[in-house]
């Protein structure tokens, strides 16, 4: 069976029909209204209580239900939230209505009305609404007659009251790459859209200047109640384009440069620890930090208590605050890393399922067998499974992820074992990517999952793992041997050719692949096993293919830990002299030479194929080409190759720009080699220009 994503108003509606019966025919006056006559214990007692009990509800309406001893005696059964009373559906010696419930504390009881218009009252139990009543910013963009046009008629009221929106407010963001004239409903003269813009729709002049355009509307309700949307369109060679919101990533991600943070081993509190070392990362060239797991949890950072808090040993949100913003005047991005496939068996929910079994409020939001027994991936019996078939669980992550990025402005989230989450309802991502785009569009959405899938890239996310088909399988693991000193270069090669092309499987056109040499499941650090010559080579490969690349903490200095094991701070000292310098060469060279950030690559014929691979970088229509060459072999090499038609601009004068050597190539003589080394050779500027 195929399931259908559920918008909000979708989903108010689900929540709405349950039980035989809407809202609307269940809601009565408010017992204030009806003025009855209170009897706490009648003389023909119904035993009268709720069979819910407290909890969290990440929905408006909730099902609460109750029984009764003596049933008989009740004319009518009715369940307060002291705002709002709805009447029950009885059968037999139970009941159950569906209750508007409120943000915050919602005191819930049940009434039995007796034929005298006396009522007998149950035991109180508490429901915490976890949702915030707000409207919803949606935002249209269109083209027309040359014109960009973003219209807000879509937003919708909040989901208790429907207020009515009365302020539409636009803003544009200041570093956009260049201004723009806007011209809204309300007026008729066309203006620079530097300030706020108010009116239902705005009418926009694209500027003409290339580049991405945000803007964001701000509605406002009746009740003063608020919510804010963004969105961007493209200019491209002077035309405006509305981008494929639901597939294309934003530009910034094509050139981005990943750091892996382990916090602890940053030092405590790890905000401030990593805040200290920003400078370093900024002078290293990095674009984006992605932070492991830093929501409250009990082991590393994979199992989860509360998705809404951060571990003790981080910081306060205080401190996160003030890291994201000392990253972004950096130039750096913050990526979090998020768990929705599981929490912990500690988790406050999966407890209360231990402790009261099926009469648990949490039971149905986990994923369970035929027997009723939790789910698990692998040995991970202490991680159970959420079940995504709940549209309280759907909403409840929905927004976790989203309060991250409306409250601390995060840029975009790692997401783990999302695979998981696939399996059992293929069509969240899709839901989940459209909420969280239509609050920041430019954010960046990484599967843990094989880039190998298809199914990524075509359901809510921007990159995926550098994986075989394999859960977890490092594509590169087999190409290198488990010490330095057996690598064998032509194995190495073949296997890394075979695993680029994609080998037996193909890539999806759009893949964008998250590569690197070391992460957290990696085991050993790359270096302590294969040493520095290759590592060097190895981090040439990385920061020259395609894809997004990643280092890992500390690769820079060559520092040895294991991730999920060490908790003491590490140094990152150099162990290994100019190692960090090469890194930063490397990356200034990717993020300088267009062509070496581009999607764009050709393997070509080298020679000794057994000692050394070599590749083409460059840019649509084959304009501007790099020669990446990799010596994998211990021993030095003359290297000779035909370069296809396409690329024989690549004679003459070249510019190693790696080593700051010059080579002269007539496109048949040799190019020496020193042992495990790498090329990068572009046109010498000055015979070029």
């Amino acid at each position: 069976m195929k399931h259908q994503p559920l918008n909000r108003r979708e989903f108010l509606r689900w929540s709405l029909v349950l039980a035989g019966s809407t809202w609307a025919t269940a809601c009565q006056p408010t017992r204030s209204a009806l003025t009855p006559t209170v009897v706490p214990t009648p003389s023909l007692p119904s035993g009268i209580q709720l069979t819910s009990d407290n909890a969290d509800a990440w929905t408006f309406v909730k099902q609460i239900r109750g029984s009764m001893s003596n049933p008989a005696v009740c004319q009518a059964v009715w369940v307060d939230n002291e705002e709002a009373r709805a009447q029950a559906a009885l059968q037999e010696n139970f009941f159950s209505a569906e209750v508007l419930i409120r943000p915050g504390a919602n005191p819930i009881y049940a009434v039995c009305q007796h034929s005298d218009q006396e009522e007998e009252l149950s035991p109180e139990i508490t429901i915490h609404g976890r949702l915030t009543q707000q409207p919803t910013a949606i935002i249209t963009p269109s083209l027309a007659q040359g014109l960009v046009i973003l219209d807000g008629a879509s937003s919708l009221p909040d989901e208790i009251e429907n207020k009515p929106i009365r302020e539409y407010v636009w803003a544009v963001r200041s570093s956009n790459p260049a201004t723009v004239k806007v011209q809204s409903s309300a007026e008729q003269e066309q203006q620079d859209f530097r300030t706020e813009v108010r009116g239902e729709r705005i009418e926009i002049e694209p500027p003409a200047e290339d580049g991405e355009y945000y803007v964001s509307l701000r509605v406002v309700d009746e009740a003063g109640r608020e919510d804010t949307s963004a969105t961007y369109f493209v200019v491209e060679n002077g035309q405006a384009r509305i981008p494929d919101y639901d597939h294309q990533n934003p530009a910034w991600v094509e050139e981005a440069i990943v750091y892996g943070v382990i916090p602890r081993l940053f030092g405590t509190p790890s905000a401030e620890a990593i805040r200290y070392r920003l400078d370093d990362l900024a002078d290293l060239g990095i674009t984006a930090m992605w932070l492991a797991p830093i929501n409250d949890t009990n082991d590393y950072g994979y199992s989860v208590l509360d998705y809404f808090e951060l571990r003790d040993n981080f910081g306060s949100k205080d401190e996160f605050r003030s890291l994201i913003q000392a990253a972004h005047e950096r130039g750096i991005r913050v990526l979090m890393d998020f768990v929705p496939n599981h929490t912990s068996n500690e988790h406050p929910y999966f407890k209360d399922t231990v402790e009261k079994g099926q009469d648990s409020p949490y039971w149905d939001f986990y994923d369970r067998d035929a027997n009723g027994d939790y789910t698990y991936y692998f040995d991970w019996t202490h991680l159970p499974n959420l079940n995504y078939e709940n549209p309280e669980v759907r909403r409840m992550m929905i927004e976790a992820f989203s309060y991250w990025v409306r409250e601390f402005d995060v840029d975009g989230f790692r997401v783990d074992a999302c695979w998981g989450v696939k399996q059992r309802r293929p069509d969240f991502w899709p839901e989940w990517r459209r909420e969280l785009k239509r609050i920041k569009p430019d954010l960046f959405l990484l599967a843990e999952a094989s880039a190998r899938d298809p199914y990524y890239f075509d359901n809510g996310f921007d990159a995926a793992y550098d994986w075989t088909e394999n859960l977890g399988n490092w594509s590169w693991a087999r190409f290198w041997s488990e010490q330095a000193e057996d690598v064998d270069a032509a194995q190495t090669i073949e296997s890394l050719k075979n695993m680029l092309l994609g080998g037996a499987d193909t890539y999806h056109p759009d893949a964008l692949i998250f590569r690197f040499l070391n992460n957290n499941d990696t085991g050993t650090r790359f270096i302590t096993t294969h040493g520095e010559p290759l590592t060097r080579v190895a981090t040439a490969l990385l920061l020259t293919l395609p894809g997004v690349p990643c280092i890992y903490t500390a690769d820079e200095a060559g520092q040895w830990f294991r991730p999920y094991f060490d908790v003491t701070p590490i140094s990152f000292r150099e162990r290994y002299r100019g190692l960090r310098d090469y890194h930063k060469k490397l990356i200034s060279l990717r993020k300088n030479i267009p062509s070496l950030h581009s999607r764009l690559w050709q393997l070509l014929d080298v020679q000794p194929e057994s000692q050394v691979m070599g590749y083409a970088r460059f840019l649509e229509g084959n304009e501007q080409p790099v020669l990446v060459l990799l010596n994998f072999s211990e021993e030095p090499s003359t290297v000779t190759l035909s370069l296809p038609e396409d690329f024989q601009t690549l004679t003459g004068n070249l510019s190693d720009v790696l080593n700051d050597e010059e080579i002269s190539f007539n496109g048949t003589n040799s190019i020496p080699m020193n042992p495990m080394s790498a090329r990068i050779l572009t046109m010498n500027r000055e015979a070029s220009g």
